[in-house]
């Protein structure tokens, strides 16, 4: 691995002056790193290539059975794990009929001046370093959720992605479903009234059992640990902490609250039309598990996030068993009381009138007749997406900003950051959403920033 700092590509100065001229003539688009043609091909860069990145990769139509039906090139891949790398080369070879460059440093890929977008779909640990880097190359970014580990990482990402003129895409592809739009069209437009409390469900976190326990080891072969690692703090290898399970522990991220809960909550930011704001205190407790080696993040929690205009969004851990994909199991929302005893894997929102249940699978209302609703001129109409992938091509070529922008990615990520942080404490938080500053907590105030692992920085 290199260890020298995060480079700067020689693009830096130019897109510097352009941010400025674009300040100087406030410009409401973004700079394009070259102009598209109608039937021209978008070549991506892709850091990270398991689990979800395959599945980045399926929804970009590089691999699976539609592969080839978007107007995608998959220009190059970089991972740090050689099996992963080999199996992702041979989805794409296979299924795309390329053959694109490999790396195993996302900066020597940032190097290429041929690569328009970056798609990240690697740990939390590593969004933000990615992000700003792919900016300053010159490259668009879909980053996936949470789009941070930490609160002060998202303004960063904000700040570069503005001065750099980048599109970048949060990966909450919930609001490109119709159901999630709807709902929350339905509840900024008060259709059931107003809005008091929105109860969201999350899932126990699904670490590896007591009878997988392993010791630390030496890494792998296949595996560039210390590029793994990258800005975390140096720990020993252990096989329960790497590739899925990092999402247990928290130098890598913050378990389910920033899995599930980056997507409900950012649900909830957006039927409460807070994607610049949020919450002004976040109240809560948890239960954590006893085996820190196997998860270090909460097995059970309550947490309560009061706005400023009163309405409570009530988070719960866990929600009820899953059931199969697509089967609906709800014929109406149930009473706030009993969403908070067994919530619902969605989020619900109560008025004074009336309530909506929506999930992946389904969208509910205590009055059918409201899912009839039809959207007038004067009404709030969100902005419509039916494909996340699509939508930021569109974006891309557009210079428009996208339906989860990095500003809304950071707005978000930053609620389930709060509530993590109220559960570890177990203590009530005060916070300023305009100054994004803890009020009155000198520790709660000391967790919204790390330090990063030399040589990495965040500049």
């Amino acid at each position: 691995m290199s260890t020298r700092p995060p480079m700067l590509v020689s693009r830096r100065r130019f897109l510097q002056t352009t941010a400025a001229a674009s300040a100087l003539f406030a410009a409401p688009y973004f700079v394009p790193q070259r102009a598209f043609g109608a039937n021209e091909r978008v070549n991506l860069g892709f850091v990270g290539c398991k689990n979800r990145g395959m599945q980045n990769m399926e929804g970009f139509k590089i691999v699976g059975k539609d592969a080839g039906k978007m107007a995608t090139n998959c220009a190059a891949v970089c991972e740090v794990d050689s099996n992963v790398m080999a199996a992702a080369m041979k989805a794409v070879e296979k299924d795309s009929g390329s053959k694109p460059s490999t790396f195993g440093d996302y900066r020597r890929m940032l190097d290429r001046k041929d690569i328009d977008a970056v798609v990240a779909s690697v740990p939390d640990h590593w969004h933000a370093l990615i992000t700003v880097d792919a900016c300053r190359a010159g490259k668009d970014v879909y980053c996936e959720k949470p789009l941070t580990l930490f609160v002060t990482e998202g303004r960063r990402m904000v700040q570069v992605a503005r001065e750099t003129n980048r599109v970048v895409q949060t990966g909450s592809q919930q609001r490109s479903d119709n159901r999630f739009r709807q709902a929350c069209e339905l509840a900024r437009n008060g259709k059931f009234g107003k809005l008091h409390t929105l109860v969201v469900g999350l899932p126990k976190p699904n670490y590896a059992a007591p009878e997988k326990r392993v010791a630390d080891s030496d890494p792998p072969s296949e595996l560039n640990y210390d590029m793994w690692l990258g800005p975390a703090p140096w720990r020993p290898y252990n096989e329960n902490h790497v590739h899925y399970n990092f999402r247990f522990f928290w130098d890598y991220s913050g378990g389910q609250m920033t899995n599930f809960g980056a997507h409900h909550l950012d649900i909830a930011q957006w039927g409460l039309g807070m994607d610049d704001s949020g919450p002004v205190s976040i109240e809560g407790a948890g239960t954590f598990p006893k085996d820190k080696d196997l998860c270090e993040v909460s097995d059970t929690c309550k947490i309560t996030y009061t706005y400023a205009n009163g309405v409570k969004v009530i988070l719960v851990q866990p929600q009820r068993g899953n059931r199969p994909r697509g089967e609906a199991a709800e014929k109406t929302p149930p009473t706030i009381e009993e969403a908070i005893k067994a919530p619902a894997g969605g989020v619900i929102f109560y008025g004074d009138k009336g309530s909506v249940l929506v999930d992946r699978a389904q969208i509910l209302a205590d009055q059918p007749e409201l899912l009839k609703t039809e959207f007038g001129s004067g009404d709030t109409q969100l902005t419509v997406s039916r494909d996340h992938y699509q939508h930021f091509l569109d974006c891309m070529k557009s210079r428009q900003k996208p339906i989860t922008d990095v500003e809304i990615g950071h707005r978000s990520a930053t609620v389930c950051h709060l509530g993590n942080m109220a559960v570890r404490l177990g203590r009530k938080i005060q916070w300023d959403p305009a100054k994004e500053q803890i009020v009155g907590d000198s520790e709660a105030a000391a967790m919204l920033t790390r330090p990063y692992r030399s040589p990495w920085k965040l500049a």
